[in-house]
C-alpha cells in the first residue's frame, strides 16, 4: 500500500500518471503481482528439506496443494476487478500467447504454472519458497494475503496430496492435452469468480461474515455496472453495420 501511494505521488510530481490497473493497454501484457510465500518455525524454513529432489518439505507440498485446490474460490479476492480478467484472459481472446497463469497447476521453475517453485539457491535454505503468479497489483493486499495463507494452511491442516508438477509449457498445450492432465482453469470473469467464491467455506471463514457479504455485494454491483456499459468496442464494431 505504501509502495503504490509513493509511486503515484512521485509520478504526479513528474507530470505523469502511474497506474496499478491490471490491464491498461489492449496490446501490451498486463501488470501482475507475483507473490512469494514461505513459512517459518522459529528460525527454520518449514518449506525446506535438503533431502528432497526439489528441496521442498512435506509441509511445502501440502501448502502448494492447498493453494491449488482453493485457487478458483479465492480468485475473486486476488483478482477483484473486472479489468483483472482482461490481464488473465485478454491474449487468449485474440488467439495469441497467454502470458498470465490461468491453469491450475504447479511446476519447478515453470513460469507458465499458476504456482511456481523458484530454483533453490545452494546453502540458502531460507530462500526456499513458493510463488503464486495470478495475483494482480490492484488487489486489496490485506484480503488477498489472508486468503492465500488460509488456502495454503488448509492444505497443511488437511494434509492435501500434491498432484504431479507441470514441467512442460502449459501455454503451448492444447485444451485437450490440458484436460487430460487435469488442469482446471481459473474463472474467466468477475461474475464467474464471485459465483465460485460465494460457495467457499474457506473464504467465508477467512474474511468473516461481514467482510464476506460486503465484498460479494460490492463486486456484484461492479459487474452489473460493467454489463450495462456500452463500450467503444461495441460502437466501433456494430454501429456501422447494424
Amino acid at each position: 500500500m505504501t509502495f503504490r501511494h509513493i509511486i503515484k505521488e512521485v509520478a504526479i510530481a513528474q507530470g505523469v500518471h502511474a497506474t496499478f490497473m491490471p490491464k491498461p493497454f489492449r496490446h501490451q501484457p498486463g501488470s501482475g503481482m507475483h507473490t512469494h510465500l514461505s513459512l517459518f518455525e522459529g528460525d527454520r524454513n518449514a518449506f525446506h528439506d535438503a533431502s528432497d529432489e526439489l528441496y521442498l518439505s512435506k509441509t511445502a507440498r501440502m501448502f502448494i496443494a492447498g493453494l491449488l485446490r482453493h485457487s478458483r474460490e479465492i480468485t475473486a479476492v486476488t483478482n477483484q476487478w473486472v479489468n483483472s480478467y482482461k490481464r488473465l484472459f485478454g491474449y487468449a481472446a485474440r488467439g495469441e500467447l497467454v502470458e498470465a497463469p490461468t491453469f491450475v497447476c504447479w511446476g519447478h521453475a515453470n513460469r507458465s504454472a499458476l504456482v511456481r517453485v523458484p530454483m533453490y539457491k545452494p546453502n540458502k535454505s531460507n530462500s526456499t519458497r513458493v510463488e503464486i503468479r495470478s495475483v494482480d497489483p490492484a488487489c486489496n493486499p490485506y484480503l488477498a494475503f489472508s486468503v492465500l495463507l488460509a488456502a495454503g494452511l488448509k492444505g497443511i491442516e488437511q494434509e492435501y496430496e500434491l498432484p504431479p508438477g507441470a514441467e512442460d509449457d502449459v501455454w503451448s498445450m492444447s485444451d485437450t492435452e490440458r484436460r487430460a492432465l487435469g488442469y482446471d482453469e481459473l474463472p474467466h470473469n468477475l461474475a464467474d469468480a464471485l459465483h465460485v467464491m460465494e460457495e467457499s467455506e474457506l473464504v467465508a471463514e477467512t474474511l468473516g461474515e461481514h467482510v464476506f457479504e460486503f465484498f460479494l455485494r460490492n463486486k456484484r454491483q461492479e459487474w452489473v455496472d460493467y454489463r450495462a456499459e456500452v463500450t467503444p468496442f461495441e460502437l466501433k464494431r456494430y454501429l456501422p453495420v447494424l
